[in-house]
């Protein structure tokens, strides 16, 4: 065991977000952590990272042990080079490369710094650091960032410092890695080399994930739910089948509890008459001796907090009637896409292409793509971060009139109603509450709106009241996320362009992203490196630029 985490408390304020997590790790043991958005993964990590030490508990590491973790922020970094900030993020890097820079002008016969010198040389050796610099560029080549060692990370997008950080933590070769969402941004060719090197490392691992690929690949899950932890030997196949046995446990838990409760407080009634009628007094002491004890075990029962139950679609097929039953009365509150099945649709063609190639300026980013997408059917566009995916979908929605047309043809049915899932936010309603968003969303495409729909949509996409006066730049993740599907499903659309929509979704999230395809009649255009989603998606596929 290499580290054991004990977190009896941590708030915000008045709100309680854990109150029993406790699990170790194992030397090597790659772990994956799961919940809920908002349930506090990051909190975690940041504990364990010991950049927030407002908690009550324990983190305990074994002597010597080094810890990496990717960071969310940059602040104050923006006009550091790429190549420095991987290598101070090293374990032992900076300290060594210290002693190597500065003793031999200062140590001169002292025989300690001398010792110290000759040790670090050795260790600098050991830990492959006279080679790391062109290993870290390597490496940056393969997650397509070739050249920007050098720049500074002001100069890169949000997705390209989400993977220099990935890059940090494959060469600080520490016992433990803290990871963070790694798969986000990357495209499926990154996601692999991501996924092998994982399998193959020696050094034990915490990965923040919801990507079910890399979760495949775990020896444990733990899941924080309602303050606590669950923890779940193997992969992801074995989280879900253990996880199905465990809820449907406790949904029959809770179940009995709910009928004693509706039982005790008969019984409180019933000893209250009987005490009322009695004329004896060590009759009326029995009775009211009785209610009091049934006042009491109801008050206890009562403070009992309802558990979050959530089961896959697959396993809850194949519950009994009776559990299944339980499910569909206890299961947690999921998303709730609003989509329209029609099947009056016709399947008329919604987008044509015919040896298509786009790039800008001189620059051709791909040619010979073909496309004929009717309604009711659905096209993945696949290739390399880069390839032109985005470009393509820019083109054919007119919205970039930068981009070049070198040659064919490329139509969009422009009677068609269409919903957008792109991965950043407009910037014009990053500064507006939620509620005073999605006003201006649904103005700024002439629909109607009001408070009540406002509500609904508030509570369809799993936000609280409390949520509504949060400006959009605050809201997490997987809140962003939500909005933005608000955004996609508007206006009814009949054609839908979605751009990676898994990234920063929780896995019951994830689950009604893929089952939404399944219930719409309408096209669905795809940008994805989710396997799980092109499973369920199904349909053709385009590949944009080269392999």
């Amino acid at each position: 065991m290499i580290a054991d985490i004990h977190i009896t408390e941590k708030s915000f304020g008045a709100k309680s977000l854990m109150k029993n997590i406790k699990f170790s790790i194992d030397d090597g043991e790659k772990v994956g952590v799961v919940g809920r958005n908002g349930v506090g993964k990051s909190t975690l990590f940041g504990i364990l990272s010991k950049t927030d030490e407002d908690f009550t508990g324990d983190v305990i590491y074994k002597r010597g042990i080094t810890v990496a973790s990717t960071a969310q922020e940059h602040h104050g970094q923006g006009g550091k080079r790429v190549i420095s900030y991987i290598l101070e993020g090293l374990p032992e890097y900076s300290e060594l490369k210290h002693i190597l820079d500065t003793y031999p002008e200062t140590m001169g016969d002292d025989m300690r710094k001398i010792n110290e010198y000759t040790d670090a040389l050795a260790r600098f050796d050991d830990k492959g650091f006279y080679q790391i610099e062109e290993k870290i560029e390597r490496e940056l080549a393969n997650f397509q960032l070739e050249g920007k060692a050098q720049r500074t990370l002001g100069s890169l997008s949000g997705g390209q410092k989400r993977l220099i950080e990935i890059v940090k933590i494959m060469h600080s070769d520490a016992h433990l890695a803290l990871i963070d969402e790694p798969t986000n941004h990357m495209d499926y060719v990154a996601k692999q080399q991501f996924v092998d090197w994982m399998k193959g490392a020696r050094e034990a691992m915490l990965v923040i994930t919801h990507d079910r690929d890399v979760l495949e690949q775990v020896d444990r899950i733990i899941e924080l739910k309602d303050g606590e932890c669950v923890s779940y030997k193997g992969n992801y196949d074995a989280y879900l089948k253990q996880n199905a046995t465990k809820t449907a446990s406790g949904m029959n838990d809770f179940e009995q509890i709910e009928k004693r409760i509706t039982n005790l407080k008969q019984k409180v009634i019933d000893y209250q008459r009987l005490k009322e009628k009695s004329r004896n007094p060590s009759t009326i002491q029995k009775f009211k001796r009785l209610e009091n004890e049934s006042r009491g075990e109801l008050a206890e029962l009562q403070t009992k907090e309802k558990p979050s139950f959530w089961i896959d679609k697959s396993s809850v097929e194949q519950l009994d009637y009776k559990a299944a039953g339980r499910y569909d009365k206890f299961k947690s509150k999921n998303i709730r896409m609003s989509i329209k099945n029609e099947e009056s649709r016709s399947k008329h063609v919604l987008v044509k292409a015919t040896d298509v190639a786009l790039g800008y300026g001189d620059t051709v980013l791909f040619e010979g793509v073909n496309i004929d997408l009717r309604e009711g059917e659905a096209l993945e566009l696949r290739g390399r971060n880069g390839a032109g995916k985005t470009t393509l979908i820019r083109a054919l929605l007119g919205v970039d009139d930068s981009i070049v047309r070198y040659s064919g043809e490329l139509m969009l049915d422009k009677q068609a109603r269409i919903g957008i899932y792109e991965q950043e936010i407009n910037e014009k309603y990053l500064e507006d509450t939620l509620e005073v968003a999605i006003e201006k969303l649904y103005l700024d495409k002439d629909l109607p709106i009001s408070d009540t729909k406002v509500r609904q949509l508030l509570s369809d996409y799993l936000f609280t009241e409390a949520d509504r006066a949060i400006p959009l730049a605050r809201l997490s993740g997987g809140q962003k996320a939500r909005f933005q599907l608000i955004a996609m499903l508007a206006n009814d659309p009949q054609l839908l362009v979605l751009d990676e929509p898994t990234n920063h979704l929780d896995l019951p999230s994830l689950e009604e992203i893929e089952m939404a395809p399944t219930k719409y009649t309408g096209a669905l255009v795809y940008v994805s490196h989710d396997d799980y989603l092109r499973r369920e998606s199904g349909g053709g596929m385009v590949q944009v630029g080269a392999e």
